[in-house]
């Protein structure tokens, strides 16, 4: 799979408690990117949920800065409970809505005892549906 490495939030990032994303995408101004063509957030699980009764949820979070300080979380995963839910080559796919602000990112919200994961996030216009995981080794 080809990923954009501009639209890439999260690569090989390690979760151990809530989290944002390791990147932020900077549209250049405050303005809606859609509607349009649609666009998606993927999560891919690199390592699957581990812990003690671990729970994670993963969200689109907006903002007019960079720093995030007034963030609006515009959509949301499900909250995935154990490594069975989460497991390593699961993709999680997250509708991107028509209404933002200027900078993007994912958030990781950890639960339990000791909560781990291992994840590649990144946002794209391409139907996820048809997409299969596969290892690193182009």
């Amino acid at each position: 799979m080809y990923i954009d490495k501009r639209l890439q939030v999260s690569s090989d990032q390690a979760l151990t408690a809530s989290a944002a994303s390791t990147d932020v995408i900077d549209l250049g101004s405050d303005r809606d990117i859609g509607p349009g063509e649609p666009m998606w957030l993927v999560v891919a699980v690199k390592e699957a949920l581990g812990g003690t009764t671990p729970t994670i949820k993963v969200e689109i979070e907006t903002d007019d800065n960079v720093n995030f300080s007034s963030a609006a979380k515009i959509a949301a995963s499900p909250t995935f409970s154990g490594a069975a839910a989460f497991p390593a080559g699961k993709m999680v796919v997250i509708p991107m809505p028509y209404e933002n602000e200027r900078y993007l990112r994912a958030y990781f919200t950890l639960g339990g005892t000791s909560p781990t994961a291992k994840v590649d996030a990144f946002f794209t216009n391409q139907e996820p549906r048809s997409w299969m995981a596969v290892p690193d080794a182009l």
